[in-house]
């Protein structure tokens, strides 16, 4: 008598995009999963035999692939979607975010704007997000809340807000923060000094002290505007990039966020130290930013994942449009169609930024052993019909409408488009709260 291994769940899909290895579309496989981990990808008939499941999935319209890592957020800044558009950034943040943020933002605004942000991300198929913002205990207890993966900032500024009063209080509630969550399966962390505009060189100096010692990533927006660099040649002598090298702070636990202003000396710097790079193509086009050299850095070895920025600046959480505007951008910055093809960008969104992050041993790929974070993509829409290539179709036809089903660790977050962890009910009346109270502010 044949035995079958007992196993949590069979999940068989039309297709499956594991990302490693590259270039790689499995037809009808099946995924099997046990306590969270994936145990095996086999072909279908196979995992019949092999396998005994207590749940089975057939998605047989379906493209399965690994859950999508958001690089860059500000998760609770989704409670101020649409707050104030169609503006440069510095006007942008002087005028209108810092100021709705000194009046409003508290733990409470933060954890719920990270649920509604949580929820709009489980519905698009991201897995794992790289949040900076202030309150970052909220943003980890939401995350915890709604069974995302989250790398949770230790946000650092040199000004004070009603979260810390300086350097060394930021410091110390984000180290605080980390001692106390470190051990927990689905979060990890990362300093967030903000920006080089906002953070000083004795400040970035002790960050670079603690993430060498704890060997902790440093996440921070880098060489996103022209006024940025202006700033500091006029304040310092030199662009940031040089700045934060002569403070030793370029090197593998870099993740600069935009880079949309760079010189071939700054491309091959990031190439010598092995940063990582996040390309945030909508935020980069609507705050008019710049274009990040998205392919010369890929080129030249540089690690690039994706971001969306805050839903104040995007206006969406949507990794899909993500993927098809960096793709397009590339294409047309460069005068080449075969720029960025389909699955280097979805191998952007995924295991890029999994390495990022210093999670590629867990997430980022379909690979036996790893955490059993996945998307699944219904290609049986009208719209979607016919399909000839399963990659081209996720990043040129698809969008976040298709995705049904969404898992971190084995545990289903999104099951036929519908949430499972979060009620959308409540996620409406407390961003609904908070609308009313910013919107009666603004008329005072």
């Amino acid at each position: 008598m044949n035995h079958r291994t007992e196993i949590d769940t069979l999940i068989s899909a039309r297709w499956i995009i594991p990302v490693e290895p590259a270039n790689t579309v499995l037809n009808r496989h099946a995924v099997a999963i046990h306590r969270g981990i994936i145990r095996d990808i086999l072909p279908l008939p196979e995992a019949k035999q092999r396998y005994h499941p207590q749940q089975t999935i057939a998605l047989d319209d379906h493209v399965l692939i690994p859950g999508l890592i958001n690089l860059h957020t500000h998760a609770a800044m989704t409670l101020m979607r649409g707050l104030a558009d169609d503006l440069p950034l510095m006007e942008w943040l002087h005028q209108y975010i810092w100021p709705t943020e000194n009046q409003h933002v508290n733990a409470q605004f933060v954890f719920d704007g990270t649920q509604l942000a949580c929820a709009e991300m489980i519905k698009g198929g991201i897995t794992c997000f790289n949040d900076m913002y202030l309150f970052p205990q909220s943003s980890a207890e939401a995350a915890i809340n709604a069974g995302m993966r989250a790398a949770i900032g230790m946000v650092i500024i040199d000004f004070p807000t009603a979260y810390a009063s300086d350097s060394d209080d930021y410091l110390a509630k984000g180290l605080e923060l980390r001692d106390r969550y470190q051990n927990h399966p689905l979060l990890s962390f990362c300093f967030a000094p903000h920006a080089p505009y906002t953070v000083s060189d004795k400040t970035f100096s002790r960050i670079l002290t603690y993430a060498e010692q704890l060997n902790v990533p440093i996440h921070t927006h880098l060489h996103e505007t022209e006024d940025e660099i202006r700033m500091s040649l006029e304040s310092t002598g030199v662009r940031p990039i040089e700045r934060l090298r002569h403070l030793g702070l370029l090197g593998p636990n870099l993740i600069a966020v935009h880079m949309t202003h760079l010189t071939d000396y700054e491309i091959k710097l990031m190439h010598q130290h092995v940063c990582n790079i996040v390309h945030c193509p909508s935020s980069n086009m609507k705050l008019a930013s710049g274009f990040s050299p998205v392919a010369t850095l890929l080129n030249q070895g540089v690690t690039v994942g994706l971001g969306t920025d805050g839903a104040a600046s995007n206006n969406r959480l949507d990794m899909f449009e993500e993927m098809r505007l960096a793709a397009l951008l590339a294409k047309i910055t460069n005068h080449r169609a075969d720029t960025l093809p389909a699955h280097q960008v979805l191998r952007m969104a995924t295991l890029n930024g999994a390495r990022s992050l210093g999670l590629e041993a867990i997430t980022g790929s379909l690979v036996i052993g790893k955490a059993a974070d996945m998307t699944a993509v219904n290609f049986s829409d009208l719209n979607l019909t016919p399909c000839y290539d399963p990659v081209s179709h996720l990043i040129y036809s698809a969008g976040r409408e298709h995705v049904s089903h969404t898992w971190v660790n084995g545990k289903m977050l999104l099951e036929n488009g519908e949430l499972t962890t979060l009620n959308p009910s409540e996620l409406k009346y407390r961003a609904t709260f908070w609308q009313e109270r910013i919107g009666n502010s603004a008329k005072q």
